[in-house]
């Protein structure tokens, strides 16, 4: 990762220059390496695989695929929004009086069960006998949509230890 090298310069009558980086989007600091630990890790293979879970089980042809459609959407768009707030570094930006932790806890750990109820159903509705041009890549996006639950269980495990971590040290 290349080190920012530009600094605001303050001349002599307190005014920055113009090329001086406090703008608009000064706050915004890239944190790329957020990708390489195991939470950044964790949401990018959470990404695909919800990638491809959408891509198996559109269109939606029964009520249940729609559900599980729904919940793929919604932990796709969650997903990639705290990405966002990792890399451009929010989190530091915000001062809030956001729990950032425990909301994430608490979101992630809401997909885990989303999407396994979701999966079950998908896996369910499409027991029966269809035609294998529409039921095989729907069960395979049930099966797709198992392996993300284990990947927003594990983000949920690590994220409960953290914050254990931090509570047992703020005592």
């Amino acid at each position: 990762m290349m080190t920012e090298t530009t600094i605001p310069v303050t001349v002599e009558n307190g005014h920055r220059k113009p090329g001086d980086r406090d703008g608009l989007l000064a706050w915004v600091k890239f944190n790329v390496d957020y990708l390489k630990t195991i939470p950044g890790i964790l949401k990018l293979v959470q990404v695909i695989l919800g990638v491809v879970a959408m891509a198996f089980a559109s269109p939606a042809r029964i009520t249940g695929t729609h559900w599980f459609l729904f919940i793929v959407v919604i932990s796709f768009i969650a997903t990639v929004i705290w990405i966002f707030i990792y890399i451009l570094s929010i989190r530091e930006a915000l001062t809030f009086p956001i729990n950032w932790l425990v909301t994430e806890l608490l979101n992630t750990a809401i997909l885990a069960v989303l999407y396994l109820v979701a999966s079950v159903l998908q896996l369910s509705v499409w027991s029966p006998p269809y035609h294998p041009q529409y039921r095989d890549p729907n069960i395979t996006a049930g099966i797709f949509g198992l392996f993300n639950t284990v990947a927003y269980c594990a983000g949920a495990y690590f994220l409960f230890a953290e914050w254990k971590g931090t509570r047992v040290s703020a005592q």
